[in-house]
């Protein structure tokens, strides 16, 4: 099984819930794809900032998953910080693009880059997820 057919295969509710996808995964990089429906916009038909940090947390955790330890048990997230750079309008895609900060034996810190299809910035998150 390859590592994108693992995350593939999690069972992520809120993930499958937001309607992402995800299209590439190795060690050092995880790719997700994201639909900005309407139920995840505010007024102005732009994405919720609360559906980009959902978006992000997915895409960090499917990333820490895949390079956990042997004797892991799982992982959740410790913290997360977003910088909110742009918006993203109702109808597009938003692209999740997940690599390493640090992978210790007690934490895992990601860094994920949300963008448009045409390469606009959206958001940069940095979250810190425990090994469990």
């Amino acid at each position: 099984m390859t590592l994108l057919e693992k995350i593939q295969s999690m069972k992520m509710p809120f993930a499958e819930l937001k309607g992402v996808t995800f299209t590439e995964a190795d060690k050092d990089r995880v790719v997700a794809r994201m639909l900005v429906r309407p139920d995840l916009c505010t007024l102005n038909h732009t994405i919720h900032g609360g559906a980009i940090m959902a978006f992000a947390d997915s895409v960090g955790a499917a990333a820490t998953v895949i390079n956990l330890p042997e004797d892991a048990k799982g992982t959740t997230t410790l913290e997360s910080k977003t910088n909110f750079v742009g918006g993203a309008k109702e109808g597009t895609t938003v692209i999740a693009t997940a690599t390493p900060v640090h992978r210790g034996r007690r934490t895992q810190v990601w860094q994920t880059r949300l963008e448009t299809e045409d390469g606009k910035l959206v958001a940069l998150i940095t979250q810190t997820q425990m090994v469990l």
